[in-house]
């Protein structure tokens, strides 16, 4: 088990009353464990929290006048994965699908499988299925897609990434998800919390693939160990889970991310185990 203390503190300036639906708060589940939690309003203003019976996704909700507004959410979780053997995870087939996974077959926004599916097919359709086919997918988006920051926009989607093969965590993840989806395999986008980046200057992006009966936690960036990931939300792709979604004319002043290990913590650094945390 692993404990973590992290903290987002978010800085507006707002030319008019704006509403906030913030997704910054950590999912609570039997796996991510929140000993300590305490979200800040800076002018003090009602807040009202709801949790989406699906995905445990927290989304604080917010009314905030013109003229300044600071954020702050800070928490210390305790984090433990469930690991399994690669090997003896198997792709779960169309018809045994839970129905709640099917939304994550289809194309979406930022992840155009129907576009990419020749792609995927000529990658990755003869390898042998499971978990080892997605850990190939991750393999492969990082080895094809060089990280530069600044260098794609909101507006980037999948097919776009794998065209110009450059990016950041986002586009990784949205590219990874689009092959998952295109070879039967549903996968969701997944944001949270990573130890390890440098600097933790955002929320991290990554990938869950539902196999095996359940979903497993991949990142196609590699830049932040797997068990230092701390979720906070998911979806279909980042559409489904930005950190703050404004209604008025809002202005970020300011965004600052920490994530440190609690005294008495340490990071095991599974290698090709099969983790999650859901």
């Amino acid at each position: 088990m692993m404990r973590f203390n992290l903290s987002c503190e978010l800085g507006y300036d707002l030319a008019g009353d704006a509403d906030f639906l913030l997704n910054v708060a950590v999912v609570k589940n039997a796996y991510q464990r929140v000993s300590e939690e305490e979200f800040d309003v800076e002018p003090k203003v009602p807040t009202q929290e709801y949790v989406d019976p699906q995905s445990r996704s927290r989304y604080l909700r917010l009314h905030a006048r013109a003229g300044k507004l600071n954020l702050r959410y800070q928490a210390t979780v305790e984090l433990e994965h469930f690991i399994a053997d690669p090997a003896a995870i198997a792709e779960v087939p169309v018809a045994d699908l839970p129905a709640e996974t099917f939304q994550f077959l289809f194309p979406s926004r930022y992840c155009e499988s129907d576009l990419l599916a020749r792609m995927a097919l000529r990658e990755f359709g003869a390898l042998p299925p499971g978990h080892s086919r997605v850990a190939a997918i991750c393999d492969w988006v990082k080895g094809h897609v060089e990280y530069v920051g600044g260098t794609t926009t909101s507006q980037t989607s999948a097919y776009g990434t794998a065209t110009q093969q450059v990016g950041v965590c986002r586009d990784f993840a949205h590219l990874t998800i689009a092959f998952c989806r295109a070879l039967n395999i549903p996968a969701r986008y997944a944001t949270g919390y990573a130890y390890g980046l440098d600097p933790p200057s955002d929320f991290h992006a990554y990938v869950e693939a539902y196999l095996g009966n359940r979903w497993f936690t991949f990142d196609p960036n590699q830049m932040a160990p797997r068990t230092g990931v701390v979720r906070v939300g998911t979806g279909r792709d980042a559409a489904d889970v930005s950190f703050a979604t404004i209604f008025g004319p809002a202005t970020m002043s300011e965004m600052k991310i920490a994530v440190d290990l609690a005294p008495a913590s340490d990071i095991p650094r599974h290698g090709a185990e099969a983790l999650a945390n859901c």
